[in-house]
């Protein structure tokens, strides 16, 4: 079996890539369409579609290559903000950092493992809701809210396993939780559920040891 850190090396590559590629076209499209709309002058509904589309596709790329690309510079707060809302927003899910340090700065291994988390989390608001960062980046708590928000089955238990988490990379559609958990591990960073009353997990924790 190859080392974690091989492991997460190749989807960093594999991502970069990707995002390199589709990017380019992305961009040529977009620049097309803004072509076309100077071209026809005025406002026209299919055009103004297909350009707020392109953007939508820029920015979720953007996201991708900070959160699986390897890792480059350390992340700003409102850095952070400006990569996950816009995706976020699509649907009708807000970030409340409100308790975070407004100038705090998180280093490049714990700025992506946050990006994970932030995407983790909204994949677990189905109908829409809130993430809430709370604390500091080298101990920050990660809470959902929302209708039918749940964390995933199983993610306490990769937390701190690695074979666990390797072995729940099984789907497309549920990726994205493992793969937050390898990332960490492979940076030596803990994750550790916070439960609830019912003993589900109520949020999770990230701690720079």
């Amino acid at each position: 079996m190859p080392a974690l850190g091989d492991t997460t090396r190749l989807v960093e590559l594999i991502c970069a890539r990707l995002c390199h590629d589709l990017g380019g076209l992305i961009g040529t499209v977009g620049n097309a369409l803004d072509m076309v709309a100077e071209d026809i002058g005025g406002e026209n509904e299919v055009v103004a579609f297909a350009a707020s589309a392109a953007k939508a596709l820029t920015q979720r790329l953007r996201l991708m290559r900070t959160a699986w690309g390897a890792d480059t510079d350390a992340l700003a707060l409102p850095a952070l903000i400006g990569l996950v809302s816009p995706p976020l927003a699509v649907r009708r899910i807000g970030l409340d950092v409100r308790a975070m340090p407004p100038d705090c700065v998180f280093p490049p291994a714990i700025g992506r493992v946050v990006l994970n988390l932030i995407v983790l989390a909204g994949d677990c608001l189905p109908k829409g809701g809130t993430i809430v960062l709370l604390g500091e980046p080298a101990d920050l708590l990660i809470r959902i809210d929302g209708p039918g928000a749940a964390w995933p089955p199983g993610f306490a238990g990769c937390m701190h396993d690695e074979a666990a988490a390797l072995a729940a990379l099984t789907s497309a559609r549920t990726v994205q939780m493992p793969l937050t958990v390898l990332f960490a591990l492979s940076r030596g960073l803990k994750l550790s559920p916070v439960l609830g009353p019912g003993g589900g997990v109520e949020a999770v924790r990230l701690v720079d040891e």
